[in-house]
């Protein structure tokens, strides 16, 4: 049994330890051998409490300088939708994007022909020794389409090609190459427009410049890729090659053996390069006379024609478009004929599936219709019948069917990524979808947008009047801030007249847009459609 201090220290827990205290206090002698024999671990434990305040405090004093003594750089302000225009001009059919005043936010490159530049730069034709009309490079501000740059480059330009990598550990700037008319090849500073050279072609007066401008593996071990250029003189293809960092030629001419009427790839191999069926190594050999840096592909040689050096066509009819699948070197290619198209085998140049009987309209676009899973959008038709497929690339199975109408030169079509792992599409197609009237006069051009998840749904985001050459949809910024850039002007070449430069938000223009309804509706209504089309986020590309 618990003696009677005991039992009264248990029912009265703080009388027992206020005792204590009061024999501690008379008695100081104990309380010095109390202290003198306290544990280490106590005076341990008041070190980290100082540690973890000085901590804290250290934190809050960085948190307090970087939120309100370090200024925040300054975004730039992008303006949703800006428009310029040059009167008594002609558009080119290039646009390109590139982020070319380091403000984080994608720049636009045009090509126009006018007699003098805009009037905020002074430089004319006649300055830089070209008659008027001359060609006029510009750069413009993604954010506001203030001007960043704009020169005379050429009296005309038959190819450009921007963004050309240049030699590796060089401090040379990215470039723009043009092969201009009549017998001029051009590097422009991308950032400032300045000339990096210039130099006279070596083509023949009576020769047309085939397009694409193509870069070709390092020949002449500079670093940098090179450069062909192919020309068609009656029947004959010819190649040119240029050195991607001087501009000077690398040999002679040298013949391809194949008509004008195919179309034109760079596509590398494991180990060789291969160009329309006819080897960049051989064509190497015909204009400098040696060998090169090249190896053979022994598998590609033997399927190359042993008197012809070409290789036999799986197209059934004309070669129209020949696309690099997006991916790495040696990726697979889709060929796209007059009559059918086929994805072929980026090594053996075997077809992965069955050829698909089309008439293709315009130029294929690749994009994802189920999550991270690539497919090809096809414009099957001739206008109004037109017919748009979604081809899973992995297997040419149709994963979906579009009826959209389209004026016969319409622009091609795009696609950006989405933050769902899919794309979102933009296509060009009648006004009203159920006219089946060509009429030019009063014909416009829609521009719809059209995701996966809505498959019977498209939103007609504007329309336009005017004559398009050419359009593109852009993130503007990485992860946000999609438009699309639209460049009209005069039809004919010879006809100058009022030429503008268009940006338009996407985002923007999903609130005032129209739901159009493929087949049975769903239950959603129009607004609640434009809702979600207006909540996408977009990712850049990896």
């Amino acid at each position: 049994m618990l003696d009677h201090k005991d039992l009264e220290a248990e029912i009265h827990p703080l009388k027992n330890e206020e005792r204590k205290s009061q024999e501690n206090l008379g008695n100081p002698s104990k309380n010095e051998d109390n202290v003198k024999s306290a544990p280490p671990q106590s005076r341990l434990s008041r070190c980290r409490a100082a540690a973890f305040f000085l901590s804290l405090f250290l934190c809050l004093f960085v948190v307090f300088v970087v939120s309100f003594v370090i200024p925040c750089p300054d975004r730039p302000a992008s303006q949703r939708m800006w428009r310029i225009d040059y009167s008594a001009a002609v558009i080119y059919d290039f646009l390109a994007v590139d982020d070319i005043n380091g403000d984080r936010i994608q720049d636009v490159l045009f090509l126009y022909k006018n007699t003098n530049s805009s009037n905020n730069f002074s430089r004319s034709c006649v300055d830089e020794g070209f008659s008027s009309p001359c060609t006029f490079a510009a750069a413009v501000s993604g954010a506001n389409g203030s001007t960043l740059w704009e020169r005379p480059v050429a009296q005309d330009v038959a190819l450009v090609e921007c963004a050309v990598p240049q030699p590796r550990g060089s401090e040379a700037p990215s470039a723009c190459i043009l092969v201009g008319r009549p017998s001029s090849f051009i590097a422009v500073n991308l950032f400032t427009g300045e000339t990096l050279w210039n130099h006279s072609s070596s083509f023949s007066g009576n020769a047309s410049i085939l397009s694409p401008l193509l870069q070709v593996p390092d020949v002449d071990g500079d670093g940098a890729p090179d450069l062909l250029v192919l020309t068609q003189e009656r029947e004959e293809v010819s190649g040119h090659l240029y050195s991607g960092s001087t501009g000077h030629q690398i040999g002679l001419r040298g013949s391809l053996g194949v008509d004008g009427e195919s179309g034109f790839l760079l596509h590398v191999t494991r180990t060789a390069s291969s160009l329309c069926g006819c080897s960049v190594k051989g064509l190497y050999e015909k204009v400098t006379g040696s060998g090169g840096p090249f190896k053979s592909d022994p598998h590609w040689e033997s399927m190359l024609n042993a008197t012809t050096r070409r290789m036999l066509s799986h197209s059934s009819g004309a070669v129209r478009y020949l696309m690099h699948v997006p991916g790495n070197a040696g990726a697979d290619v889709l060929l796209v004929g007059s009559e059918a198209f086929v994805l072929l085998d980026g090594q053996e140049l075997t077809p992965r599936w069955t050829p698909k009987a089309a008439h293709v309209l315009r130029k294929p676009i690749f994009g994802r219709y189920k999550p991270d899973t690539l497919a090809v959008a096809v414009e099957n038709g001739t206008g109004t019948d037109r017919q748009i497929l979604f081809l899973d690339l992995g297997t040419g199975a149709v994963l979906c069917s579009l009826a959209l109408p389209s004026l016969p030169g319409g622009p091609l079509s795009a696609s950006l990524p989405t933050a769902d792992h899919r794309s979102a599409f933009f296509f060009w197609g009648l006004h009203e979808l159920g006219s089946t009237s060509e009429t030019t006069g009063e014909a416009r051009h829609s521009l719809y947008m059209f995701h996966p998840t809505l498959p019977r749904v498209l939103l007609e985001l504007a329309n336009v009047s005017t004559h398009i050459v050419a359009f593109d949809a852009v993130l503007f910024e990485p992860s946000r801030h999609a438009a699309y850039i639209l460049l009209t002007g005069p039809a004919d070449s010879e006809a100058p007249g009022l030429v503008s430069v268009i940006k338009h938000k996407v985002r923007d223009l999903v609130p005032s847009s129209r739901v159009v309804r493929l087949g049975e509706g769903g239950p959603d209504s129009d607004q609640a459609i434009r809702d979600r089309f207006s909540r996408l986020r977009y990712q850049s590309e990896a």
